[in-house]
């Protein structure tokens, strides 16, 4: 099981409920990501509130934007391997791959590898 956050209608942010659902599995083109950070703008408020260019499907997870480390990769998941520190750009619909959870689910077009840099603390602005 996995800590999701879902809505089971639209409105305000009372409506949001962190559930457990079932672990997800990567299929094909898919990159299981164990979350570390997510991103919150206004484009998940307008979907929770059904204001955004696509309607939830209830029950709805929600979200865009997530960083995190590959969990599991599924077929077709080339150029991931499992502990490597990943970010997600948003390019999918929230009804496909919300990423709001614990662990999440996205398709590898868009995931894209942090730098080594990075995990060195070598990167600086």
């Amino acid at each position: 099981m996995s800590r999701a956050v879902r809505f089971h209608e639209t409105g305000g942010p009372e409506v949001l409920r962190l559930e457990e659902i079932p672990a997800p599995v990567p299929g094909v083109g898919e990159v299981l990501i164990h979350t570390r950070a997510l991103g919150l703008n206004r484009a998940e408020s307008m979907f929770r509130r059904g204001e955004y260019g696509v309607a939830p499907v209830f029950p709805s997870g929600i979200g865009y934007e997530a960083a995190g480390v590959v969990a599991a990769v599924g077929d077709g998941g080339t150029g991931f391997r499992v502990g490597q520190a990943v970010s997600v750009v948003p390019s999918f619909s929230m009804t496909d791959y919300p990423m709001h959870g614990e662990a999440v689910l996205a398709p590898v077009h868009a995931v894209v590898a942090h730098p080594e840099e990075f995990r060195r603390g070598r990167l600086r602005p």
